[in-house]
């Protein structure tokens, strides 16, 4: 059990370090190496020992939700060959992006306001088509053989406020959905 907490999380599961992995070959390797080092099966064994395997089982699941979690996945691997993201102190992003942000906010603002949830719809429809494209270009910076970390980095913030956007559009499309409901 000593030997876990040095793996990285790829090698936990068995899995190379690659952002593009087999989601259900990471379910089945969590639930194996958590089933494992269960606090439950350390009922009968002394406090150190039950101590460790509650330890490793909170690890394990960390390493789970962050492989799991595309913007975690990728940040993770940055960090693997030394590159921190740091979403909060390095935002610069390039001035095309930025416009877009603005328009999609603008976009979102007049289609709540008009409570169109046609608009909403097509905006919501946009915004994931760009997070898939952000994903997919991710992949490529991290997967060749020599990972542009740099770009990587820039594309990894870009997909955290397309996803957290994201995440707004269907909060309020399920308000204007509700509030459309409730009013028939």
């Amino acid at each position: 059990m000593a030997s876990f907490a040095s793996r990285d999380y790829f090698s936990l599961f068995g899995l190379p370090v690659r952002f593009a992995i087999d989601l259900a070959a990471l379910e089945s390797a969590w639930r194996a190496v958590q089933g494992a080092v269960h606090p439950d099966k350390f009922v009968a064994a002394n406090d150190a020992q039950k101590l460790l395997a509650l330890q490793m089982s909170t690890q394990i699941n960390e390493a789970h939700k962050t492989l799991k979690n595309p913007i975690l996945r990728a940040s993770y691997i940055c960090k693997l060959h030394g590159v921190a993201i740091d979403p909060e102190r390095n935002t610069a992003m390039p001035a095309d992006f930025l416009v877009q942000q603005m328009e999609w906010r603008e976009s979102l603002e007049d289609a709540a306001q008009a409570g169109n949830l046609e608009a909403m719809a097509e905006l919501g429809l946009e915004v994931a088509g760009a997070v898939a494209e952000s994903e997919v270009l991710i992949e490529h910076l991290l997967d060749q053989p020599t990972p542009d970390l740099t770009r990587a980095s820039d594309e990894i913030r870009r997909l955290m406020f397309l996803t957290k956007f994201s995440e707004q559009v269907r909060s309020e499309q399920k308000r204007l959905s509700d509030g459309a409901f409730t009013n028939r």
